[in-house]
């Protein structure tokens, strides 16, 4: 056992070289994406029975307070001032006029929605059984849903021209898509790199707490309203929802709501990740799951299932949203 200090020979080995030491890479994890797995987990997540009946009971007692509260209000009124009694309940003879007019929008909507569905599923089983007659019956009923839309105007007016050459099930629906739906698959595309762009920009470059899932929720909102809108099942409130938790649960029940390296990888290139910073990566990891939502809405929202058209690619949508944003990736 020695007594003094230690000495090492470096004679023979490499001195130490801060600057050429390889930096620190602060690398994204790509298996997170925080903010859209919780908006996807807070929209698909069914409330249980009791918490429906909670809600019921509250808003029903709620309503029948105020209405009460109303209904005296307007009484004594009424003994009061006949005058201002009268002005009071024109007022709410209003509110209740407008209400109805929203009610009867929101059934509207809902309507839409079916018919969307049931052109959807008709096109389904005429692509299953080939049968001809059923796939006459589903162009009929696309060119009765947009009859009073001027941009697809020419896609039907081609699709009707040249049904009659057409003499399978699979090249029937196949014509309709090429002619009528394919403007309207590219403005949804669209709207889905629109939203995605803007999910990874605020992620990436909004440091504020929460504003990265407030923007995913209300981007990811609008998105799906709007290809619905594309489509022609323009929805209202309760139809946005509705059509939103439908797509959601879906992503949440296949599993669909997760990224992987391969995805990434895809998306932004080999190297790009390993030189930004762990907020640029997520902002590219929200980015991605905003457009697998947005491709799940058009599935949805399509009258027809894509046969012949491609589906759209989730790395297509976001490489072309994202290019210029985050920068090309070396191959």
């Amino acid at each position: 056992m020695t007594n003094g200090p230690v000495l090492i020979d470096l004679e023979d080995q490499q001195a130490a070289r801060p600057d050429i030491a390889p930096a620190v890479i602060d690398a994204p994890d790509t298996r997170q994406g925080a903010a859209m797995q919780q908006v996807a987990a807070i929209a698909a997540r069914r409330p249980s029975r009791l918490a429906r009946w909670f809600w019921s009971l509250l808003l029903a007692l709620v309503g029948f307070v105020v209405s009460l509260a109303a209904w005296d209000y307007i009484t004594g009124l009424l003994a009061r001032s006949p005058i201002l009694g009268g002005i009071a309940m024109g007022l709410i003879a209003l509110l209740l006029l407008v209400l109805l007019v929203i009610g009867l929008r929101e059934l509207a909507a809902f309507a839409r929605l079916r018919r969307l569905d049931s052109i959807q599923h008709k096109a389904s089983e005429a692509l299953t059984s080939n049968s001809l007659g059923m796939a006459r019956d589903v162009i009929t009923s696309l060119v009765g849903l947009y009859g009073n839309r001027e941009d697809t105007s020419w896609g039907r007016a081609e699709l009707q021209s040249r049904q009659s050459e057409v003499l399978d099930a699979d090249g029937l629906l196949g014509l309709a898509e090429t002619t009528v739906l394919a403007p309207l698959d590219a403005r949804a595309q669209r709207e889905v790199e629109a939203a995605a762009r803007q999910v990874a920009t605020v992620t990436a470059i909004v440091p504020l707490a929460l504003a990265d899932l407030f923007t995913a929720l209300t981007a990811n909102l609008r998105m799906i309203r709007r290809i619905a809108e594309i489509y022609g099942g323009r929805s209202g409130t309760l139809g946005s929802w509705r059509l939103t938790r439908s797509v959601l649960t879906h992503l949440v029940a296949t599993g669909a709501v997760a990224v992987g390296d391969d995805l990434i990888g895809s998306v932004a290139g080999g190297g790009v990740l390993s030189k930004v910073s762990r907020r640029f990566g997520e902002g590219v990891v929200n980015g991605a799951l905003t457009a697998r939502v947005g491709v799940a809405a058009i599935e949805v929202c399509r009258p027809l299932p894509f046969h012949t058209s491609k589906r759209p690619s989730v790395s297509g949508l976001v490489g072309r949203a994202l290019s210029g944003l985050f920068g090309r990736g070396g191959g």
